[in-house]
């Protein structure tokens, strides 16, 4: 996927931190050795851990985006022709649904005492649940099951996902995050890409179009804790018992005494409105703008995908380095809220493939740096590590409120002032943009902590 081998591969290399010796013995040990539940994880994991981390990313993201770029409009366009606003109310009710157990999870996650860690029974827990709902969506004769699957198989990757931030807060030290968050980033972009080309290949079987990129993804993630097993968590001392009152308060925080991560989460809230304002109905989209039947789509989004990865590995892999590098990270997640303003005017504006290229790179471009830094600026401000799951849920809220709130707001957007079957596309484009630069400027004014 990358044009130019040799600057990935130094860039990746010096990711990786080959030059200095790992500590612990020759054989990488300390990936399995968790960091102590109340302390800055000091230790840097090794590069093979690194490695399985990317791969396991690479999974997730490929079997939880392929159903929601491509996938379930395929289906609502089989079940329910012309019922585009559906994709919204589908995505935007299983994410609610996720919303309201993911500190359950979280609390769950911190207190498991096992041989196979505090993490890892969640991320296989996550894998079968989120292949479960992906049969379900493809034999569901009914848009009612249709919805039912997605929120089984959007809330099994998720937890599979989570489980992978959390273990990524559990394991780096300050100074890998914004690296090995830019290289993890990268997977998460290029998945979708690759996966949506797969279930183009396989369009002519509607089940293959879930079961293929399903089964990829639980294979990368099921691999990845038996070649990097995270370590017993046996050993770490019980927190005191859960009571209605600590499930209840695990939905929120201390606004006063954690500023710095209420800020950062106020900020990501926003930008990520617009974000899924301008994702959620690509395909819809890429069908009006083009003149295109729905299942045909596959194979622009794929093309433009392919081209956008390109600049979304730049932006992951330049943001993430150069953060770490100039420990300055608010200043790349203002660089990327512009970036995305700018892609979102070209796409609302666009009616021809080349100037919609155009808008998707930049777009691709600005999540990826987005996602990274501000991932590392997460890592960096949890107010407390021995909670960090719940934590990690917490701060998921604000990516995971607007992916449930933004398709269905706008599902509702897109039919202001729509002329007889054409969407308002440019009214939903222009309003996701304003959205990202407001939480651009949140996180660079108000998070005073990280520079």
């Amino acid at each position: 996927m990358v044009t130019n081998d040799e600057p990935q591969g130094r860039l990746l290399t010096e990711g990786f931190n080959a030059a200095e010796p790992l500590p612990g013995n020759v054989s990488g040990s300390q990936d399995t050795a968790s960091p102590s539940p109340t302390g800055e994880p000091l230790v840097p994991v090794s590069r093979s851990y690194i490695v399985w981390l990317m791969l396991a990313s690479f999974g997730a993201s490929m079997a939880m985006m392929v159903p929601l770029a491509y996938g379930i409009a395929v289906r609502i366009t089989e079940l329910a022709p012309g019922s585009e606003e559906v994709l919204g109310y589908i995505t935007g009710t299983a994410q609610g649904v996720y919303l309201l157990i993911s500190p359950l999870i979280g609390i769950w996650s911190d207190r498991t005492r096992s041989r196979w860690g505090r993490r890892t029974p969640f991320l296989y827990l996550g894998t079968v649940i989120g292949l479960a709902g992906l049969i379900v969506i493809g034999l569901a004769p009914s848009l009612l099951l249709v919805g039912a699957g997605w929120i089984l198989g959007m809330t099994g990757w998720s937890i599979a996902g989570a489980a992978l931030q959390t273990l990524q807060a559990d394991k780096l030290p300050e100074r890998q995050r914004g690296k090995v968050s830019a290289l993890t980033g990268l997977m998460t972009q290029i998945a979708p890409v690759l996966g949506i080309g797969i279930a183009y290949a396989v369009s002519s079987s509607t089940m293959l179009i879930f079961l293929v990129p399903g089964v990829i993804g639980a294979v990368m993630l099921a691999l990845f804790p038996l070649f990097k097993p995270e370590g017993s968590s046996k050993s770490i001392s019980r927190t005191d018992g859960v009571t209605v009152k600590s499930v209840v308060s695990s939905y929120g925080f201390n606004v006063r005494k954690y500023p710095d991560f209420a800020w950062n989460w106020l900020g990501r809230f926003v930008f990520f409105i617009g974000l899924y304002f301008n994702t959620t109905f690509g395909t819809f989209f890429y069908a009006q703008r083009l003149d295109l039947p729905v299942r045909e789509v596959a194979g622009v989004v794929a093309t433009v995908g392919m081209i956008g990865v390109l600049s979304a590995a730049a932006g992951a892999l330049v943001g993430g380095f150069l953060s770490d590098r100039l420990q300055r990270r608010r200043l790349f997640v203002m660089i990327a809220s512009l970036l995305f303003v700018v892609g979102a005017v070209a796409e609302a504006t666009a009616w021809s493939l080349p100037q919609i290229i155009v808008g998707a790179v930049l777009m691709q471009m600005a999540i990826a740096v987005f996602a990274t830094v501000d991932q590392a600026i997460v890592y960096a401000i949890i107010p407390e590590r021995d909670q960090a799951g719940r934590y990690m849920a917490v701060i998921q809220f604000a990516q995971k409120i607007p992916s449930a709130v933004a398709p269905l707001l706008a599902g509702v957007v897109i039919t202001l002032g729509a002329v007889g079957g054409e969407k308002n596309y440019t009214l939903l484009y222009l309003v996701g943009a304003v959205f990202a630069l407001v939480g651009g400027l949140i996180i660079l004014l108000k998070v005073k902590s990280v520079r």
